[in-house]
């Protein structure tokens, strides 16, 4: 394996991992993606984690075998496997790239009946929303409504400088995120 290893994780392809699933080693994916896209589409035999749930789902991943941590992109499996470790797992991988760089890759995905949209799409659904919003109150009642689109502006670039977003974490919360 030509995992790199950077501040305690370790990192692989999803070649890598596609190579070691045909080879049927003795491995856990662990998919730490919230309940909804994890039941919207997965890799076989993934376990669910939500990393919004980590001391719970934690206790899903057999401290025996390697894991293999995989989120959409990455982000979020990084964090998952950092936590892993400060509990004192070891064997953990961080997927690189997530499930999208599989399902780019072309490597086979198991699709699910959860009609519940990415919390992605989500994210950008609410978001626009909101600004919609703030913006039609702001001409048929009041301007001091701006404040809404101008609250969200600061939200999202707040996101991308930290790499997290708060809304994203709301909305994992929610009843229709919970179940498949």
């Amino acid at each position: 394996m030509n995992a790199k290893d950077t501040g305690g994780i370790s990192f692989s392809t999803v070649a890598e991992l596609y190579d070691m699933i045909k080879n049927e080693d003795d491995l856990q994916i662990v998919d730490v993606r919230e309940t909804s896209e994890y039941g919207s589409e997965k890799i076989k035999g993934a376990t669910s984690a939500p990393l919004s749930r980590f001391k719970e789902s934690s206790r899903r991943i057999d401290r025996n075998r390697h894991s293999y941590i995989i989120c959409q992109s990455g982000k979020r499996a990084e964090n998952y496997a950092e936590q892993l470790l400060e509990n004192g797992y070891e064997n953990v991988s961080v997927v690189k790239g997530g499930l999208k760089s599989w399902i780019d890759a072309g490597y086979p995905v198991e699709k699910g009946g959860s009609r519940v949209w990415s919390l992605e799409r989500q994210v950008r659904f609410t978001a626009g929303l909101l600004v919609l919003l703030g913006v039609i109150l702001s001409f048929v009642f009041n301007p001091m409504f701006l404040i809404l689109p101008a609250i969200v502006g600061a939200g999202l670039i707040f996101a991308a400088v930290t790499d997290t977003c708060g809304m994203a974490m709301a909305l994992a919360r929610m009843p229709w995120n919970q179940k498949c």
